[in-house]
C-alpha cells in the first residue's frame, strides 16, 4: 500500500510574549482566561494566581473598555509584587482605544478582526472591488496605531478570528465559511507585515470542531502560499460547554490539529472555573511531549484522496445498517464480561420492563454489542445485534442477530466465502497483513473492517490506511476502534475524542468502537483528578461514543449546548444557568441551545445555534431564535421559563418522558 502523506510538525515563527517563547518548535503552551470582573483587582489577582499555580503559562483578562484596560496595570503590579511573572493577555472586543492602552501595559493583546473596526448588524452588503478596498484602508487606518504601539513596547498580539463574529463585510463577500474566517485574519496580518511587525499569533475558533479544523488548515495553506512562512497558532474550540461534552468537543477540535503537529498554544474553553481548564490542557499537551511530530496532512494535500478543507464522507458499500446512507453505528464492548444479563444492557441504552415484557430503547442506544465468546441466553431488543468471535458464531442459533468477527489472519486463511455479513479486525500498522486483507476483500460487499493500529501514533496510521482504501476504490465500511489504558476520565475522554474524532471530521468512519480496561479504573480521587468506577464503565464508554459522534455532527442523539466559558464581561452565573437550562431541555434531541454571558459572545458567536440565551445587562437576558432577537431585557429569574415558551412556540418542545 502506498504512503499518501509526507509528515512533519509545522515549524512556525518564534513569538516572544514577555519572555515566554511560542512557536518555532517550542513546547505547546497552555493558557486560560479569568472570569472575574476586571475592575475587581484583588479577585482577578487571586484567580490569576490559582490559574498560574495550576500550570497556566499565560493568563488572559478581559478589557472591554478603557477603564478595565487601565486597571490591568494594577493587576499586573499586584501579581509581580507577589512574585508571579506569568505574561498577561488583554482580551479586546470593539474598543481600539482600550487595546492601545492595554498594549502599553501587558505582554500581549488579543483582538478580534470581526469586531475591532467593523460592526455587525447581520446585513448583506454588495461591494465593488474598489469599495471593498476602501474598507480595507479604513481598517488599516484604525488598526495601524495598535500595531505601532505593540512594536514599540515589544508587546505580542493575537489576531483571533471567531466563526460566529465575522463582520458583515466578510460575510457579504465570503459567506459563513472557513475561507471567510481566514481572510478576516489575513487582512489584519497583511497590515501588520506592512509595518514589519511579526510578533503575532493567530487563531481560528469556532464552537463547531469541524469548522474550526478546516479553518486552521486553510489558514496554514494560505500563509504558506502567500508568505512562505507560518505564524504560531493558538488552538481552541469556543463555547465548548462543561463536563464531559466540553472536554470531548475541545479534544476533538484541538486534538485533531495537534495530532498533525499543528498548534503552538492552546486553551480549553470550559464553562467552569478557569483553573479547571488547565489540567485538561495539560492532558492534551502531554500526549505530544517527546513525540516525533512526523505527520501532517497539509504537506502535500493535493496527493490526498480527500480534502482537508471540506467535509465529504467517504463513499462505501452498505452492509446491513453500516456504511453510506446510514449514521455511524456504535459498538459496545462486553468482551471482559463473564455473564451478560438484560439489566447489563441498561448501561448501553436498553431498559427491560419485565411487567410489560418490552424493551425501552433510548436515542443513545448502542447498535451492536461485542460479546467475544458468549451467546446470550435471553431474547434481544429488536434493534440490537451481536458481534462475537467466529468460532462462537458457528453455534449461534440466530444468524440474523449474531455476526462473526474474524481476526485478519483468520479471514485471510478462510477457504469458504459463504459467510455473509461479517466483521474483520485488522491492525493496519502491520503493512504485510493489511495488503493481504485488502486483496481478499477487494470484491466483497458483505464485510465491515474494524480498524485499529499498534503504531505509536495510531490515528494517522488508521487515516492513511483508509486513504489507501479510497485510492484503490475499495468501498468497504470501516468501524474505528480506539483502545485506551489511561486511568482518569479526562485522559480517556481526550484519548478517545482525539483519535476517533479526528477520523470522523475527515469523513472516515462508519462506526465507533471504544475499548478501555475497567480494572485500571478505581473510584477515588488523586490530586483532584476524577477516576471512574468500574461498574459504570459501559455507560461511560457508550456516552462517550455518542458524544464524539454528536460533536463531529455525524450522528445527533441529544441536545447540544453552546456555552461560553465566562469572563469578566459575564452578566450572570454561567455555570448555574447552564445547569438549569440543561436540566429542563436535555431531552430535546438535535436542538442546539447557546448560553452566552454577554453581548460579545452573542448573538454572533452563537454561530449555528438554534436558540440563544444571552446576557444583555445586569439581571437582564435577551432571547434569540437563530440570530434574531425574540425577547429583550427579560428578567433573569423568569428567563429560563421564557426560553421554554419560545421553544414551544417554535414547535421544538416536547414534554420529558
Amino acid at each position: 500500500m502506498q504512503h499518501t502523506q509526507t509528515y512533519h510538525r509545522l515549524k512556525t515563527l518564534e513569538v516572544n510574549v514577555g519572555g515566554l517563547l511560542i512557536g518555532n518548535l517550542h513546547p505547546i503552551r497552555v493558557q486560560t482566561m479569568t472570569t472575574t470582573d476586571t475592575m475587581d483587582t484583588n479577585a482577578t489577582i487571586e484567580q490569576s494566581i490559582r490559574c498560574i499555580e495550576a500550570g497556566a503559562e499565560l493568563v488572559r483578562i478581559t478589557a472591554p473598555s478603557k477603564k478595565e484596560a487601565e486597571n490591568l496595570l494594577n493587576i499586573k503590579n499586584g501579581l509581580r509584587n507577589l512574585g508571579y511573572n506569568t505574561p498577561l493577555v488583554a482580551d479586546i472586543h470593539f474598543t481600539p482605544n482600550a487595546a492601545e492602552i492595554a498594549a502599553r501595559i501587558v505582554e500581549k493583546v488579543r483582538v478580534n478582526p470581526g469586531n475591532y473596526v467593523d460592526k455587525k448588524k447581520f446585513e448583506y452588503i454588495e461591494y465593488t472591488d474598489a469599495a471593498y478596498n476602501e474598507e480595507i484602508e479604513r481598517i488599516r487606518e484604525r488598526f495601524t496605531p495598535l500595531v505601532r504601539i505593540c512594536k514599540e513596547y515589544g508587546t505580542a498580539m493575537r489576531i483571533g478570528t471567531n466563526h460566529g463574529s465575522l463582520s458583515d463585510r466578510i460575510m457579504s463577500r465570503y459567506g459563513d465559511t472557513a475561507m471567510g474566517m481566514v481572510e478576516s485574519a489575513m487582512e489584519f496580518l497583511r497590515i501588520s507585515r506592512d509595518e514589519n511587525y511579526h510578533n503575532i499569533v493567530l487563531s481560528m475558533k469556532s464552537s463547531n470542531p469541524l469548522v474550526m479544523v478546516q479553518a486552521y488548515r486553510l489558514l496554514v495553506q494560505t500563509m504558506q502560499d502567500e508568505f512562505g512562512e507560518l505564524y504560531p497558532l493558538h488552538l481552541g474550540v469556543t463555547e465548548a460547554g462543561d463536563g464531559e461534552d466540553g472536554r470531548i468537543k475541545s479534544a476533538i477540535g484541538i486534538g485533531t490539529l495537534l495530532e498533525d503537529g499543528i498548534g503552538d498554544t492552546i486553551r480549553v474553553s470550559l464553562t467552569e472555573d478557569p483553573e479547571f481548564e488547565i489540567p485538561v490542557c495539560k492532558d492534551l499537551v502531554k500526549r505530544y511531549v517527546n513525540r516525533n511530530f512526523d505527520h501532517n496532512i497539509l504537506v502535500n494535500p493535493e496527493r490526498l484522496p480527500f480534502s482537508p478543507f471540506e467535509y465529504r464522507r467517504r463513499i462505501t458499500h452498505t452492509v446491513s445498517n453500516t456504511g453510506s446512507g446510514h449514521v455511524p453505528v456504535v459498538v459496545a464492548d462486553f468482551m471482559k464480561e463473564e455473564t451478560i444479563t438484560p439489566r447489563d444492557l441498561e448501561s448501553v441504552g436498553y431498559r427491560y420492563d419485565s411487567g410489560l415484557d418490552k424493551w425501552n430503547i433510548s436515542d443513545a442506544a448502542a447498535d451492536y454489542i461485542y460479546t467475544s465468546g458468549k451467546i446470550l441466553d435471553f431474547a434481544l431488543p429488536g434493534s440490537l445485534q451481536v458481534i462475537c468471535d467466529y468460532n462462537i458464531w458457528l453455534s449461534a442459533p440466530d444468524k440474523q442477530k449474531y455476526h462473526p468477527l474474524f481476526q485478519a489472519e483468520e479471514f485471510i486463511a478462510l477457504e469458504t466465502s459463504d459467510i455473509g455479513h461479517c466483521y474483520i479486525s485488522i491492525d493496519c500498522f502491520n503493512e504485510r497483513l493489511a495488503k493481504q486483507l485488502v486483496e481478499k476483500i477487494r470484491n466483497r460487499s458483505d464485510v465491515v473492517l474494524c480498524v485499529w493500529s499498534s503504531d505509536q501514533t495510531p490515528m494517522p496510521s488508521v487515516r492513511e490506511f483508509i486513504a489507501n482504501l479510497m485510492l484503490e476504490n475499495i468501498q468497504t465500511p470501516v468501524i474505528t476502534v480506539v483502545e485506551s489504558s489511561d486511568t482518569t476520565i479526562d485522559e480517556q475522554l481526550i484519548h478517545f475524542s482525539t483519535e476517533a474524532g479526528a477520523l470522523f471530521l475527515d469523513g472516515m468512519g462508519d462506526g465507533i468502537w471504544l475499548i478501555n480496561e475497567p480494572s485500571l479504573i478505581v473510584n477515588n480521587k488523586v490530586s483532584g483528578r476524577t477516576y471512574l468506577e468500574a461498574k459504570n464503565n459501559h455507560q461511560f464508554i457508550n456516552n462517550t461514543s455518542f458524544s464524539i459522534l454528536q460533536a463531529t455532527r455525524t450522528r445527533i442523539s441529544k441536545t447540544e449546548y453552546i456555552s461560553c466559558p465566562s469572563c469578566g464581561r459575564t452578566l450572570f452565573d454561567l455555570q448555574e444557568t447552564t445547569a438549569r437550562i440543561r436540566a429542563v431541555t436535555n431531552h430535546l434531541k438535535g436542538v442546539k441551545i447557546a448560553i452566552m454571558g454577554c453581548i460579545v459572545n452573542g448573538p454572533g458567536e452563537m454561530a449555528d445555534a438554534d436558540f440563544g440565551y444571552v446576557g444583555s445587562g445586569p439581571g437582564k437576558i435577551t432571547l434569540y431564535k437563530g440570530k434574531d432577537v425574540v425577547k429583550r431585557s427579560v428578567n433573569s429569574d423568569v428567563a429560563v421559563e421564557e426560553l421554554i415558551n419560545i421553544l414551544k412556540e417554535n414547535e421544538v418542545w416536547t414534554d420529558p418522558a
